[in-house]
């Protein structure tokens, strides 16, 4: 299901209705990177009924995403019991946003017939092509991660290098297995993701 806000009072008539939970999408018209987050959505909302999902055009219904400290379209926060659980920004895929927001996570179940958890940690730094080149392959999975960039986290640098014996980045934490580099099988590997021939 997805809707869009047409004012504060719509807003404030969705938080009552789905205390629980709900998504907000910020949206902007002046923005391409929206536009295709928006398709995205779409078809995340096609594929998921169940799951509340409204757009807030942030040129039509002013000051909603200061109140969600939202600094950039597009950006989408899950609300639970009234408070903002988890967020999103910039474009991702229907697959991504099913993962992180819906609970449907696309690695393959194992014999118990249940997904596995998984935990993933991305190390980056500024100017690294390999790093894109990794968060790319991890979206088009759908797989959601935390990015933690080390020029401006100098003691997750520290701890990384004495983990690793490397500065380098990018480096991928999987459940507390180190990737080094962009190696594209092992974090196939260990996310059990089957790439396609």
């Amino acid at each position: 299901m997805l809707e869009w806000v047409e004012d504060a009072e719509t807003l404030q008539a969705i938080r009552e209705k789905h205390a629980d939970y709900f998504l907000l999408a910020f949206w902007g018209k002046f923005s391409d990177t929206a536009d295709r987050a928006l398709k995205e959505l779409e078809h995340f909302a096609s594929e998921n009924k169940d799951v509340p999902l409204f757009l807030v055009d942030v040129q039509k219904v002013k000051g909603v995403h200061k109140e969600f400290n939202v600094t950039r379209v597009p950006t989408v926060l899950a609300v639970e019991k009234g408070k903002v659980a988890k967020s999103a920004e910039g474009v991702q895929s229907a697959r991504f946003y099913s993962f992180h927001f819906a609970g449907a996570a696309p690695s393959r179940a194992g014999d118990s017939g249940q997904a596995r958890v998984r935990r993933v940690v991305v190390y980056s730094g500024p100017g690294c092509p390999a790093c894109g080149q990794l968060k790319n392959y991890l979206r088009r999975h759908g797989v959601s991660y935390r990015d933690v960039d080390i020029s401006r986290d100098p003691q997750a640098a520290e701890r990384l290098a004495r983990r690793s014996g490397m500065m380098a980045v990018p480096q991928t934490d999987i459940n507390g297995s180190l990737v080094v580099g962009f190696d594209q099988a092992k974090l196939s590997r260990l996310l059990g993701i089957r790439e396609e021939v």
